[in-house]
């Protein structure tokens, strides 16, 4: 695919589309400033490590003023409001989707005059290669939570894995998914009923595309001769490109939103329903809206990807240490228990599962494509690469 792709990009050479640049996805806004110089000396917030310890943190946060914390979840009201009982320090959850929070962030950081303290960022990537090197945000991780949580969480600070799950409709399937094999979704049998959000709006797919090639093309490749009984051959550079194109070709419906694709999966009443690439959050809708969702467990190569969210405290904030005290907060079993509910993972290894999560992810918890943040610059410098790709595609 690099042959494809380095042609591709000088589609997009100049500047980002309305799109991409309204989800903040594939490059900065127009408007957007150099690095700063001093961003590579990280600002100090907050009691140094040196004389961290969780006593003295919540002494120091007492003393400062109210916090506001931005997360893509609703879930975040409630935790705030259990953080100001716990402590005593006014917290306010504001919920805000995924393709906002960098922008607020450079906004506030540019103005300088912060108003969202803590933020919970799905889009790692970005954290990484944009905003942390700009010295709008730093990463922070409580040092006493280091030997329950993989080092490779640390840094930047990850406090959950968010999944996506293949997912079918058990009203018409029953207890077993009409698909096994990640290729058969690229057949004419479910030519234009595949739902899910619109990889051109939506920066983790662009990711998920550069992970699977980075960490797991192999997979990807004997999937391909596990399933047709000869090895892959294709004019892309690697299996995963040749699987994105031949899904983009097979017509999916493209949603705005993740409800939208479960909604076209679950819904009652189908004669031919889709199947479709969901938040494990959705499964909530069993429940709730009569959806009849089910994961596709055992799904060759992957049932589905699990992508991680970092917390990033402002530069500017005038509550560093309320800050540091809530991102503890979420690596406790007390903190984390409203997101754990809707089928997240902490990164904290001594909590567990929600008990009858209805997605069933702790069964399948080894067939998930965890994201490596080691190589979220990567994945950030070609979201580009892989969005023309897909729209190309999407038009053969």
């Amino acid at each position: 695919m690099r042959k494809s792709l380095a042609g591709k990009r000088l589609l997009a050479a100049g500047a980002c589309t309305a799109v991409v640049a309204l989800a903040l996805s594939a490059c900065a806004p127009s408007s957007a400033p150099k690095p700063k110089p001093e961003a590579e000396d990280a600002v100090e917030l907050g009691i140094p490590d040196s004389e961290y310890s969780l006593d003295a943190l919540i002494a120091a946060a007492k003393k400062e003023g109210p916090l506001v914390v931005i997360d893509t979840t609703g879930k975040i009201v409630d935790m705030a409001e259990a953080f100001s009982e716990k402590y005593g320090i006014q917290a306010t959850g504001v919920k805000m989707k995924a393709g906002e929070e960098a922008e607020v962030v450079i906004r506030e950081g540019e103005a300088g005059n912060v108003k969202n303290d803590l933020i919970l960022m799905p889009d790692v990537q970005t954290a990484v290669a944009d905003l942390i090197p700009r010295g709008y945000v730093q990463s922070w991780f409580p040092p006493d939570m280091a030997d329950v949580v993989p080092k490779q969480f640390q840094d930047p600070a990850i406090v959950t894995q968010e999944t996506n799950v293949w997912a079918y409709n058990t009203e018409v399937y029953g207890d077993t998914c009409p698909v096994d094999n990640i290729w058969q979704l690229t057949e004419d049998e479910w030519h234009g009923r595949i739902s899910f959000e619109d990889p051109q709006l939506k920066a983790d797919y662009p990711y998920w595309f550069n992970q699977m090639e980075t960490y797991g093309d192999d997979l990807m490749a004997k999937a391909y001769e596990d399933e047709y009984g000869e090895p892959l051959k294709t004019d892309e550079a690697s299996a995963t490109a040749e699987w994105v194109k031949r899904l983009a070709q097979n017509a999916p419906v493209l949603t705005n939103t993740d409800d939208e694709a479960a909604e076209s999966v679950g819904a009652p009443g189908q004669e031919k329903p889709f199947m479709g690439f969901v938040s494990t959050a959705k499964f909530r809708g069993i429940a709730d809206a009569g959806l009849k969702l089910g994961t596709c467990a055992g799904l060759e190569p992957w049932v589905g990807r699990a992508y991680t969210k970092t917390a990033l405290i402002a530069n500017g904030t005038a509550s560093p240490n309320a800050a540091k005290l809530f991102i503890h907060y979420l690596y406790t079993q007390e903190g984390i228990a409203p997101q754990v509910e809707d089928g997240k993972r902490s990164t904290n290894i001594e909590i567990p599962m929600a008990s009858g999560e209805p997605s069933g992810l702790e069964s399948v918890w080894d067939q998930i494509l965890v994201f490596d943040s080691s190589t979220a610059q990567d994945d950030f410098a070609k979201v580009q690469d892989w969005q023309d790709f897909w729209r190309i595609s999407l038009g053969k």
